[in-house]
């Protein structure tokens, strides 16, 4: 019999372990409204960015889609849309494609109710109604298996590779022991190590792709006339004692466990139930972790030795070290400490299990330290220029 814990029943069959109010703005001239909502409605979320407008083609799409992709986390209850009015981002088709998980949507712009002091009322009371709806809602019974986890890894360490990243590899075996999906991506993060995951995709054209993913990554910093080993390892990597790209990726690649690779999914593209999966994205923190709370996660697990107190908008992030000076230091942004692997007081599955155990905790409605702090950095990949 599967394992189950409490969550909020979605209409189209997902569960969501936070019950958020997300508002959107569709555009930058639509931040200060969405914001000043949020700080009038405690428990909404607001995701401002610097996009919506002067886009074309397929950064006009990756704005559509990562805005689509976090109303349709099923962590978000409902969401309101808020437009300018003039915009590129097509707010009615925004509304429409979030509208098809079942959940609330209610779009405005601010153009039409007459500027933005009108807009923040007439917004704030849509958000406490649609917020006291919300506040309605319990929790049920929920298998486990329905729970999708992201790994990710970002200031980093010579501790990570060595022990933060290869238990939260054996807590990522752990969730898909039961049926639940774990995804990875940071492609500048596996370079290096791209072949050990190649010769874990479930079949050759898997295979394939990722490498083809790699190397559309590596000509696309050579068209910029630059050597991504110029940023990677980054001066904070080097001096927590990582000196190639290549050492930074083999510890990288550990957090992901031991499972074959049952897909390969592009930025904030929607993540498969059951297995492990790796996402195209950035190794950029904010960036990367955007990207999978659009491609559906609930959780974010995030290992860092250096100490990264970054959180996001709609998903718990977990921040897990192996340095234990760092996490007495910065002790307010860490969540758990599998130091005591390095000093041979735990083992790996000790903390493996650790970790597995405040993924249930936190998956239960157990706040995690970014959240504590009110950590809800959102940001959006981008491809080409502006016009």
């Amino acid at each position: 019999m599967s394992k189950t814990f409490m969550a909020y029943e979605r209409p189209n069959g997902d569960i969501g372990i936070r019950n958020h109010l997300l508002i959107i703005p569709t555009v930058i001239c639509s931040n200060q409204v969405c914001s000043r909502i949020m700080q009038m409605v405690p428990g909404s979320v607001a995701i401002p960015h610097q996009h919506g407008c002067s886009q074309i083609g397929a950064d006009k799409e990756r704005t559509f889609e990562v805005l689509a992709g976090t109303g349709k986390n099923p962590n978000v209850g409902a969401v309101i849309i808020i437009s300018l009015g003039c915009e590129v981002v097509d707010p009615i088709a925004l509304a429409e494609e979030i509208r098809k998980t079942g959940k609330p949507v209610e779009v405005f712009d601010i153009q039409s109710v007459g500027g933005s002091v009108k807009a923040i009322s007439y917004g704030t009371e849509l958000a406490k109604r649609m917020m006291a709806e919300l506040e309605k809602e319990e929790k049920v019974p929920v298998p486990l298996s329905k729970l999708k986890v992201a790994v990710k890894c970002g200031g980093s360490d010579a501790t990570s590779g060595l022990a933060s990243n290869p238990a939260l590899g054996a807590a990522a075996d752990s969730l898909i022991a039961e049926g639940g999906s774990i995804v990875i991506g940071e492609t500048t993060e596996i370079i290096g190590a791209e072949h050990l995951l190649a010769e874990r995709c479930v079949t050759e054209e898997l295979s394939d792709r990722l490498y083809y993913i790699v190397s559309r990554f590596d000509k696309e910093v050579e068209r910029m006339g630059a050597d991504m080993r110029g940023g990677n390892p980054s001066p904070g990597n080097i001096a927590g004692g990582l000196s190639t790209i290549e050492e930074k990726s083999l510890g990288c690649i550990s957090k992901c466990g031991k499972a074959p690779i049952k897909g390969i999914i592009e930025y904030a593209e929607y993540i498969p139930e059951n297995g492990l999966y790796f996402m195209d994205s950035p190794g950029n923190d904010i960036e990367c972790v955007s990207g999978m709370a659009a491609g559906g996660v609930h959780i974010v697990c995030f290992t860092t030795g250096r100490g990264t107190p970054t959180g996001a908008a709609v998903v718990p992030v977990i921040k897990i070290t192996g340095n234990k000076m760092m996490f007495q230091r910065m002790e307010d942004n860490m969540d758990i400490d599998v130091s005591d692997m390095l000093d041979g007081t735990a083992s790996l599955e000790q903390a493996g299990e650790r970790i597995w155990q405040e993924i249930v905790e936190v998956a239960e409605g157990k706040w995690t330290k970014a959240e504590v702090l009110g950590h809800q950095e959102f940001s959006i990949n981008r491809i080409g220029p502006s016009l």
